[in-house]
């Protein structure tokens, strides 16, 4: 698992992804943090997570697309699955590089933090809740995106399918589908990818919220997983 997790971290690096995604990212929340909390002159740091959580659906894409679409197009993919590494090691050293590669972006944002202690005073729960809750929502994001690589050799088609279903599940939250029916409001919560977010950006870190992002990606490791099985046997 380690060597394949190098392997890919390294291979960010190698290659524009890395560089395109870091760009993206930085760029787009620096603009946000400038405009929200330097010009408006406010230490809230909830709405910056939140904003994060959008960003999400358009650079989680562009960090999973090529984890196995690239293996297959390559044909590297029969002599990964032939090394020592089990298939779950395979799949979870791929997610954790992604998830490693999420890191490098949110260690800029402690950058923020110590502008905004310079002038203000942050709130240390709710700031410590919203790193927590964006690390679950971001291993929610990257598990999914990494099922959909698994399924195409095509690197663009993977990411439209990413950028689609994230899309989708956005709209899905938002749209006011079940507003004014109970029953359709509180399933579409209990599935919600979004709305959850809101109580953990409040400084609540409600453990079924945690356990629903955790449960997520843990299902989605496992589908790819059998998604890569079914490939080496066929």
């Amino acid at each position: 698992m380690l060597a394949i997790l190098k392997r890919d971290l390294r291979g960010y690096f190698t290659s524009p992804i890395g560089y395109v995604f870091i760009a993206a990212f930085l760029a787009v929340l620096n603009s946000y943090f400038y405009i929200n909390n330097i010009l408006q002159a406010t230490s809230d740091i909830a709405s910056l997570f939140g904003f994060i959580r959008f960003v999400l659906i358009f650079t989680v894409p562009i960090l999973t697309m090529r984890l196995f679409s690239e293996e297959y197009k390559q044909k590297t993919d029969q002599l990964l699955l032939t090394s020592p590494n089990g298939v779950f090691g395979i799949v979870l050293g791929k997610f954790l590089a992604a998830l490693a590669m999420f890191s490098v972006v949110i260690l800029f944002s402690l950058l923020y933090l110590v502008i905004i202690a310079a002038y203000g005073q942050p709130n240390v729960r709710q700031v410590l809740a919203n790193y927590i809750a964006i690390y679950c929502v971001a291993a929610a994001f990257i598990s999914m995106g990494l099922l959909l690589s698994s399924l195409t050799e095509n690197q663009l088609i993977s990411a439209v399918l990413a950028l689609a279903v994230f899309l989708g599940l956005y709209l899905l939250d938002y749209s006011g589908i079940g507003q004014n029916n109970r029953i359709i409001n509180n399933f579409l919560y209990a599935i919600s990818m979004f709305r959850r977010y809101e109580n953990i950006s409040r400084g609540v870190l409600a453990i079924n919220d945690l356990v629903y992002y955790i449960s997520v990606a843990a299902i989605f490791l496992f589908l790819t997983t059998r998604v890569i099985e079914k490939k080496r046997w066929s």
